[in-house]
């Protein structure tokens, strides 16, 4: 049986098999990829604050400023967006697998990838400010370091090792955005295949 025009509903078809199969395997791809760098980045990020609070003032720290806020706000929607992976993407490709009677409606499902797909580019656009505050922040501190014969000599100036982590955990922040913004728009090419 076809999939008709308000959704995914008569005899398991091959085409609802495929986009089932779709929904449960890029809902997992998606939570693991996610998972592993959210990690990291968590991990960095954390490292770079504590080592930047016990090397230098809080004041001069990228991890503490904006671009380190922006990027804990990145974080917490990636966070989300990993539950969103699993409670819709790969409940909806169990739920498509099943009884016609407990299928979602296709526009139920397109509803929840977009939802989807508007978190991953809105944790996208935070990490991709913070990410840009804090280069910013590194640019001033390698500008003030010593330039034509000045050399400045306040060591909370100097770009330390541990500024450069939250560079890496914000981008680390916007690689897992863009594995979310893929998978919605994968799931949206599958469904309207």
């Amino acid at each position: 049986m076809a999939m008709n025009k308000t959704g995914f509903s008569g005899g398991p078809s091959p085409t609802v098999q495929q986009i089932a199969k779709a929904f449960r395997l890029t809902g997992w791809v998606s939570f693991w990829m996610q998972l592993v760098l959210t990690v990291v980045s968590t991990i960095t990020l954390i490292f770079a604050v504590a080592a930047g609070r016990s090397a230098t003032s809080s004041a001069s720290n990228p991890g503490t400023g904006v671009g380190g806020v922006l990027t804990i706000i990145g974080l917490g929607l990636l966070g989300f967006n990993m539950f969103w992976a699993l409670s819709r993407y790969v409940s909806y490709g169990r739920r498509l697998s099943s009884d016609k009677t407990v299928r979602p409606k296709k526009t139920e499902a397109i509803q929840a990838i977009r939802f989807g797909l508007v978190i991953s580019l809105v944790g996208m656009l935070l990490a991709i400010l913070g990410a840009e505050t804090i280069v910013g922040l590194l640019v001033s501190k390698a500008l003030s370091q010593g330039i034509g014969g000045f050399v400045n000599t306040d060591p909370s100036r100097f770009i330390q090792p541990a500024d450069t982590f939250v560079v890496q955990a914000s981008i680390n922040v916007i690689l897992a955005q863009f594995v979310g913004i893929v998978s919605a728009l994968w799931l949206l090419n599958q469904m309207n295949k």
